[in-house]
């Protein structure tokens, strides 16, 4: 007798091909054996366009051509904050070159500050936030910001800097409501990931409730942070479904409008075409 072959995963609800990721590392070695049959499974689950992260200037040349056969997939360019200690001349140039060269590059990110992680001091990690916020302001590119532990320092930063109404996207979120009213209040955009499904998360599900319709996109962070139903395992664009399925019940929505609504919502942060 044959093997039986695994099924491939598709979330519920069933989706509308109007989706977007808005933020994933698909040029991870987690996807190095069955890349092709994760872009076909994102597709089915009713992704149309995919925002691909990569972190400095030599992970997109070496990582861009894997999505040349998939015009819906962009990019977003930037140093995380756990990596500032090599950020440096040569790496800014490199981005400027990279950025000049790649019309998919949509945004200058993730960058940030994360005091989670204790890889990089903290002064260091601000310093070279502000050198690629002023990099994303001469080039007139959005942000895409990442912020672990370090809330009121970041606000502090992004407000004296002042960054209100500036295209940024807080990546990520799992704060409460009165963190996203600030973010809001700033005129930012938010994209919420898979720990929304987590039954603990009232909170996060209270602040999804009431985020402003046109400020509201989602996000799979993949490999890392999948939906409850899958959680402790490889997350991927096609596990979407789950988390759309528990924002849009605490917004009292239909799964597929509000699946819809956010890929506008990405589509129009990113300056991205429908397809």
């Amino acid at each position: 007798m044959s093997k039986k072959k695994p099924q491939p995963f598709f979330p519920p609800p069933k989706l509308p091909r109007t989706g977007v990721e808005s933020h994933a590392h698909l040029n991870s070695r987690h996807y190095a054996l069955d890349f092709a049959e994760v872009m076909e499974r994102a597709s089915d689950a009713g992704v149309a366009q995919i925002i691909q992260v990569f972190l400095c200037p030599e992970a997109w040349a070496e990582g861009k051509e894997r999505f040349a056969a998939y015009p819906g997939v962009y990019f977003i360019l930037g140093t995380h904050p756990t990596e500032a200690m090599h950020y440096g001349p040569s790496i800014e140039q490199g981005m400027r070159a990279a950025i000049a060269a790649d019309p998919r590059i949509r945004a200058v990110g993730e960058i940030g500050l994360d005091f989670y992680w204790k890889d990089c001091p903290p002064d260091t990690q601000k310093n070279v936030l502000l050198a690629q916020l002023k990099l994303a302001g001469d080039l007139a590119l959005p942000v895409v910001i990442h912020c672990r532990d370090a809330e009121d320092e970041m606000f502090s930063l992004l407000e004296g800097e002042g960054f209100s109404e500036y295209p940024l996207l807080w990546h990520c979120f799992g704060g409460d409501r009165a963190m996203m009213e600030r973010i809001i209040g700033n005129g930012w955009h938010i994209s919420v990931p898979g720990p929304v499904t987590f039954p603990a998360n009232t909170a996060l599900r209270e602040a999804v409730a009431n985020i402003p319709a046109d400020r509201l996109l989602v996000e799979t962070d993949c490999p890392y942070l999948s939906p409850a139903p899958l959680r402790g395992k490889r997350n991927e664009p096609a596990n979407l479904g789950y988390t759309i399925a528990a924002m849009a019940q605490a917004r009292g929505v239909s799964p597929a409008e509000l699946w819809t609504l956010c890929g506008d919502n990405a589509r129009k942060f990113f300056g991205i075409t429908p397809k």
